[in-house]
């Protein structure tokens, strides 16, 4: 195939409405159908995020339109599937790309948390990370008091964590957002408690999925990165390095190693343009 060769758009427009699940007769209508979706796509958002094509379960059941604010929208059946799920391995859901609600599917976790800082005794890493500076007072004092006292729901959290107080309500956000993101807590179930009676109860990942250090003991980093690239191109058929640095904000070089090695395999191929789209694209090789 020639070098930089030009595509139609409407090549990677028509495989989404696929892989997405905007075409009205693959929408999701069930739990179960949902719970297929994202073990078939590996990891979706729960919403859609602007500026990212990764499919979403919002977007799969309520197909290509926007997040309205009405509560009785039917499309709403994604929160009770999302609450419903937590705690009970199905799949994998918390903040983690760009913090931004994410589902796993069990078969990907692994690889995504081989690539997480965690290396040996969940007990232990975040005390060597806080004294290396790579992890903030507060995460230490939030993922301690778990540790400490087991699930709890945010409200209790923060008390407990000592950071009840109103100049504190930012730096106790961030901090469950952070440790969501490298995989040291997920939510595991809802409490009635707050202001609107809706709380998240958190605890430790490696309790609730104790065989996963294990699991990702046996991933090498390389390969963790192209099987979730692998995974992301299946559902997007086309993307650009740009793209995906944004997404995974994984270190400079390493994107461009993973896909290089999945050319190699014939995964993928580059310097793929779109009419009316800037920059240089790889694309997956069966829509070539």
């Amino acid at each position: 195939m020639p070098l930089n060769k030009v595509f139609s758009w409407s090549l990677v427009q028509e495989y989404r409405r696929k892989t997405f699940h905007f075409l009205s007769r693959n929408r999701l209508k069930t739990y179960e159908d949902a719970v297929r979706f994202v073990n078939e796509r590996g990891f979706v958002f729960f919403w859609p995020i602007t500026g990212f094509a990764v499919p979403s379960l919002w977007g799969a059941v309520a197909g290509d339109r926007p997040v309205p604010n009405q509560q009785d929208d039917p499309a709403h059946i994604t929160w009770r599937w999302k609450d419903d799920s937590l705690g009970k391995g199905i799949w994998y859901y918390a903040k983690v790309l760009r913090q931004k609600g994410t589902l796993i599917s069990l078969d990907l976790l692994p690889f995504f948390y081989a690539l997480s800082p965690n290396y040996g005794d969940p007990d232990q890493d975040y005390l060597i990370a806080y004294q290396d500076g790579n992890l903030s007072l507060e995460e230490k004092q939030v993922y301690g008091t778990i540790l400490k006292n087991g699930p709890m729901d945010s409200i209790m959290l923060r008390n407990e964590s000592r950071l009840s107080s109103k100049e504190n309500n930012s730096r106790f956000s961030r901090a469950i957002n952070l440790l969501m993101r490298d995989f040291r807590i997920l939510p595991v179930g809802v409490a009635e408690a707050g202001t609107w009676n809706y709380a998240f109860v958190y605890d430790a990942v490696h309790r609730h999925f104790p065989l996963l250090i294990d699991k990702a003991r046996e991933v090498s980093e390389s390969d963790a990165r192209i099987q979730i690239l692998t995974y992301y191109f299946t559902s997007v058929g086309a993307v650009r390095i740009p793209d995906i640095r944004k997404l995974f904000q994984w270190p400079e070089g390493l994107v461009e190693r993973a896909l290089e090695t999945m050319q190699e395999r014939q995964k993928i191929i580059n310097q793929v343009q779109f009419e009316g789209k800037e920059g240089e694209w790889w694309l997956l090789s069966s829509l070539s």
